[in-house]
């Protein structure tokens, strides 16, 4: 019997075609956005957490508060020199400190230009070796640099590709930057992060040449002995630079960040945007039951007659409420069922077209069974509450009044 109302619900449906997908579109509108954006979103998450991949948990950053955009130090009024990282050598639980360079450079090369940022690497065998294990780059042509390599340099995948010069670069081509030619003795695997994708990596006694630099540095990289430490020290060291610079707590014209800092700051604002997301969805959704409360209530004031018929041949109370709900949760399920395809379709179309414009896979947006198959049950249960009034009311009804009206 049960069975047979449930087809009873489908056929009244579709003989209300349009009015049916007129009403599941405010539905529909609502969980696309949910699942598109919280998907996109947690593509975002997960391609900004890999751009701190570079550095691991025994590691922290030291690098001077800068007065505008560009590389992390270059906007800086006072620059982290060769003093500050013996003034953190000392400091309890720090194992070795490595000032690093990190400008942007005017490339040329097949007579196109572009501007690249440089990093540099440290001249001395263990510092390099640091650097390399907490970049965890690859080399995918050639080899990585050494510290004897004069005049040489190793490419991100992305400034490889032929859609930046016109012209693929290859192991052994020269690049001019800043005007001085610098060969090209490795090429790098694509990395999770961009940043690595676009850089461009120099030996260190090079690039203070190449732009002239005395002793001043960008940041400075500093291995701990105890990663489960990291966040005492980076407290110490802060303490130790802000006497060493005669600066009051909270005026300081630095900042010690910790890898796990930065990731719970990107997890924050990620959060944030997804409870507005969720917000705005939620509106679309109310609207959406709002449609599909107004749908129901006016079928039942069509079919009274009938409501009447079924009662009058047996129907119970409990069948109409059935036979009603079935309907609005049907509506729900519809609605959430489309929304789910489109939001998946809108979040692989801005995942590949935001790779697309970046040339490389920044943006991995992945399916999320939970929150699919959970977006389309609460729009069912959408559906059933929105129905629940009116289907109850229709129960309700007697058999003479039904007819009367």
């Amino acid at each position: 019997m049960k069975k047979d109302y449930f087809f009873l619900a489908v056929g009244n449906l579709k003989h209300r075609g349009l009015r049916s997908w007129l009403t599941v579109l405010g539905v529909f509108i609502g969980i696309a956005a949910v699942v598109g954006l919280i998907m996109m979103g947690e593509g975002l998450r997960t391609a900004i957490t890999a751009q701190f991949s570079s550095l691991s948990t025994d590691k922290l950053v030291i690098q001077n508060a800068g007065t505008g955009m560009g590389p992390p130090g270059s906007t800086a009024v006072k620059k982290i020199t060769r003093h500050d990282a013996d003034v953190i050598n000392k400091v309890a639980g720090v194992e070795k400190t490595i000032p690093r360079l990190i400008r942007i450079a005017k490339t040329e090369f097949n007579k196109n230009a572009n501007f690249n940022y440089l990093a540099s690497i440290p001249n001395e065998a263990e510092s390099e070796k640091i650097i390399y294990d907490s970049m965890n780059v690859k080399v995918k042509d050639g080899r990585l640099l050494k510290q004897s390599d004069s005049g040489k340099i190793v490419i991100g995948s992305d400034i490889a590709k032929e859609n930046l010069f016109g012209k693929e670069i290859v192991e052994g081509n020269k690049i001019l930057i800043q005007g001085k030619s610098f060969e090209v003795i490795g090429i790098l695997e694509p990395a999770s992060s961009f940043q690595i994708n676009q850089a461009i990596l120099m030996n260190e006694e090079d690039m203070k040449k190449l732009f002239d630099i005395k002793d001043e540095y960008d940041m400075i990289v500093v291995q701990v002995y105890d990663s489960n430490q990291a966040e005492d020290i980076a407290k110490k060291i802060s303490e130790a630079l802000r006497k060493d610079r005669k600066e009051k707590t909270g005026e300081e014209d630095f900042s010690v960040q910790t890898p796990l800092q930065a990731i719970s700051s990107v997890d924050t604002i990620l959060n944030i945007i997804n409870l507005i997301i969720g917000g705005i969805a939620a509106i679309s959704l109310l609207i959406g039951g709002i449609g599909i409360a107004n749908t129901m209530y006016t079928s039942v004031l069509e079919r009274t007659k009938e409501i009447g018929t079924m009662k009058a041949v047996g129907a119970k109370n409990s069948d109409i409420l059935y036979i009603f709900l079935s309907e609005s949760g049907l509506l729900g399920l519809i609605g959430g069922i489309i929304g789910a395809g489109i939001g998946m379709g809108l979040a692989f179309g801005v995942s590949a077209i935001a790779n697309s414009a970046f040339g490389s896979e920044i943006l991995n947006v992945q399916i999320s069974y939970p929150l699919v198959f959970g977006a389309i049950a609460f729009s069912f249960l959408i559906g059933l509450v929105s129905g629940l009034t009116p289907a109850f009311q229709a129960s309700k009804l007697k058999p003479v009044e039904a007819f009367r009206r």
